[in-house]
């Protein structure tokens, strides 16, 4: 088990900025607003091949003996008692800007009572001149004190370096082998798609916990931990930053590590009136996407509302598998156990109900999971779960859910058994195309994991649109179950015939004799003499024909041809031309105008 170093202080000293430096992530919120922690902000870190654990905790902002009325200021600060009794080292920040305030004094004289060590960073020494302040700080009684400086990461190695010594050893990080003179093999797309399949395999499963406001999130995570691990209070927006909460699940003696992340609640963005409020739901959308299962939940009383739907979308958009939570059932299960008993006792009364059916309201668990997939459409195939934080209905069928939808996305459907459903039902319906497209389908495979991912061969892939790709998820859903888990199929079209570049394959005769001559280009309009300037040649000046004896201009054949010319035949001028150049005859001239000679009137038609 690796050591815990627990960052404390007085609320707005810079803990989070130091918790982010340290780690070297943007996990923990900061802002100048003090209180913004509330909750125990923990993760994994490691310093000079030393693993540890570090945990950002709330300001403490009470005195010894004062009570605040305010729930989450006390909450905050159980958390932070809690913090210090688990760790084993302590880093107290404060503000050399401030010096000493009464609020230090207080924090210091509870880290004295607790027998932990301590050491005392001085935050916010950004000069020279800020290290005169130093001296102040040694009537908190604590032997070594250290200038840091948060934003600059000015002191963090003498810092670390010296918190490193009361950390317990124990397996080192191991780090990457170096070779001399050796070429770097650089890997390819599939092979380090099943490196990261590897080690997602081996790594712990992350839940995120997501949902609006004031649905029970928190409450849930409390459950399941069987620990007050979170702050819970029945004000919206008491969860800001994304807590992360390892726990471990014990299912027929094999131990499953789980990772829970609780977020805070997403609100419509017209309603976000400040930047903390903002952050707080980019940490939200971050854990989505970092997360392998994604648990949306839903309040039972308020039902489904857009913002669920929303919340719903953003999940799709990540593409990551999903279990819907309908929470506080308790709250309703009186009403829909009296809709139940009135529907038995029409039913044996043998009335019927004349309402309209969609007005009926479902009585059984399996109706109202069926209206819930109906609302969500867009994840019908998302398995619903309905629970009570406060009484724990149906949290084993939840943690079930979770194992059964992980294991689905570890799925490796076969090449072959996979081409013969996905033929199958091309076969049988095939896409819409404006154009009147036929799909030809040649070949698929399962790609990647966790999405599931499908590499379609086909002969055109613009006739697939929206609904066919909905079409064939479902039937790969029939065949395989991914009950749980978004469906991602790639089509790609067959390349087009592509002329081999040598056309020209030479003899041995012929490259004894050297390279063969080049081809002499097509003499067209840029190459021809007279377009040599660029300039198009002036077209001939016509001239008319010097007048015959009889007083008619042109020789008879001279001049342009035309569909009546006489091609120098006499008494033929004015007579048309057939195929083979000569005069056409009286049939033939009444075939071509429809029974009737060249120049005659249509007859017309006796009554």
């Amino acid at each position: 088990m690796t050591g815990l170093i627990a960052i404390v202080g007085r609320p707005n000293v810079g803990k989070s900025a130091l918790f982010n430096r340290i780690i070297r992530k943007r996990i923990a919120i900061v802002h100048d607003m003090p209180g913004v922690t509330r909750d125990r902000v923990t993760a994994e870190a490691e310093w000079h091949g030393r693993p540890f654990t570090l945990v950002d905790t709330g300001g403490i902002g009470l005195l010894r003996g004062e009570r605040s009325e305010d729930v989450i200021i006390s909450a905050a600060f159980d958390q932070v008692q809690i913090a210090i009794d688990s760790a084993n080292l302590i880093i107290l920040v404060v503000n050399v800007q401030d010096g000493v305030v009464p609020l230090d004094a207080e924090v210091a004289k509870r880290l004295h009572a607790s027998g932990k060590p301590v050491i005392v960073a001085v935050n916010k020494v950004d000069t020279y001149k800020a290290e005169r302040g130093l001296d102040e700080f040694a009537e908190l009684g604590f032997s070594k004190v250290f200038p840091v400086s948060a934003i600059h990461g000015e002191g963090l190695n003498e810092l670390m370096d010296d918190a490193i010594r009361y950390i317990p050893k124990g397996e080192p990080v191991p780090e990457p082998e170096e070779t001399y003179g050796e070429p770097v093999k650089k890997l390819t797309a599939q092979e380090k798609a099943k490196i990261r399949d590897a080690e997602r395999s081996n790594a712990p499963v992350k839940i995120a916990i997501v949902g609006r406001p004031n649905v029970g999130k928190s409450s849930l995570i409390n459950k399941i931990t069987g620990s007050e691990r979170v702050i819970v209070s029945p004000i919206p927006g008491t969860t800001r930053d994304a807590v992360d909460v390892p726990f471990e699940v014990d299912t027929e003696g094999v131990r499953q590590q789980y990772i829970l992340i609780d977020t805070a609640g997403v609100r419509k963005a017209r309603r976000i009136d400040d930047t903390v409020e903002l952050f707080s739901v980019e940490r939200t959308k971050e854990a989505i996407a970092r997360c392998d299962i994604a648990v949306l939940v839903l309040d039972a009383e308020s039902g489904i509302l857009e913002q669920d739907k929303k919340v719903a979308a953003i999940i799709t958009e990540n593409r990551r598998g999903c279990i819907v939570v309908v929470n506080k059932w308790d709250l309703v299960a009186a009403d829909v156990r009296e809709a139940r008993e009135k529907a038995i006792a029409e039913r044996e009364a043998k009335i019927r109900n004349r309402d309209n059916r969609e007005n009926q309201r479902p009585t059984m668990l399996a109706e109202f999971g069926e209206w819930v997939q109906e609302k969500l459409f867009f994840l019908d195939y998302a398995p619903v779960i309905f629970t009570s934080a406060t009484e724990g209905f149906q949290l084993d069928r939840l943690l079930e859910a979770v194992r059964y939808v992980a294991a689905q996305l570890k799925q490796k459907v076969p090449t072959a058994i996979l081409n013969r459903t996905l033929q199958d039902a091309i076969v049988r319906k095939q896409p819409v195309s404006s154009m009147g497209h036929h799909l030809k389908f040649y070949y698929a495979t399962q790609v990647r994991q966790a999405p599931p991912t499908f590499l379609l061969f086909v002969n055109r892939d613009e006739v697939f649109n929206v609904g066919y790709d909905k079409y064939l998820s479902g039937e790969l859903r029939k065949a395989f179950g991914f009950e749980g888990c978004p469906l991602v199929l790639v089509p790609k079209a067959r390349p087009k015939t592509i002329e081999p570049k040598r056309k020209y394959n030479p003899t041995p005769e012929d490259s004894a004799k050297g390279p063969r001559p080049p081809k002499p280009a097509a003499k067209g309009r840029s190459q021809h003499p007279a377009f040599r300037d660029g300039k198009r040649p002036p077209s001939p000046v016509r001239t008319a024909p010097a007048p015959t004896p009889d007083g008619r201009r042109g020789a008879i054949g001279t001049g342009p041809r035309s569909k009546f010319a006489s091609r120098g035949k006499p008494g033929a001028v004015g007579r048309p031309l057939g195929r083979d150049g000569r005069p056409m005859q009286n049939k033939l001239k009444k075939k071509m105008r429809g029974g009737r000679a060249l120049g005659s009137k249509p007859k017309k038609k006796q009554a």
